[in-house]
């Protein structure tokens, strides 16, 4: 089992950039895929980013590409989301979420058995 705690959130402008952390508790954090996800008022959660087990293989939603970047540090067992050029749109609360699973689709929130409580970025205009 795992607990996930997110961090770096805040309020920034458009334009702006922001690091996200998500430290995971536990001693087998190198067996989990990692994503992030994030849900905006009124909408569904949507994935933003995701990172295999080794940190080799990275996945990213089509908005996001060019601007975020998620990485990992297995030895310090967190994962990060770096985001630059932030846009209005980019607004929401930003989950970490972690996946046991060996198969399993990186895009889809029911892939990750474990989440965090979330962090809010709010883009300003």
């Amino acid at each position: 089992q795992v607990q996930l705690v997110e961090s770096g959130g805040g309020l920034v402008q458009a334009g702006g950039s922001l690091r996200l952390s998500c430290a995971a508790s536990g001693r087998t954090f190198s067996s989990y895929g990692m994503g992030w996800f994030r849900q905006a008022p009124g909408k569904e959660r949507e994935f933003v980013a995701a990172i295999r087990r080794s940190g080799g293989t990275t996945y990213y939603t089509d908005s996001v590409k060019g601007r975020f970047t998620i990485s990992r540090d297995n030895a310090k067992n967190t994962v990060w989301l770096q985001m630059n050029s932030l846009k209005p749109e980019d607004t929401a609360v930003y989950y970490c979420a972690a996946t046991s699973g060996s198969y399993y689709y990186y895009a889809s929130s029911v892939s990750y058995n474990y989440w965090g409580q979330g962090t809010q970025v709010t883009v300003s205009s």
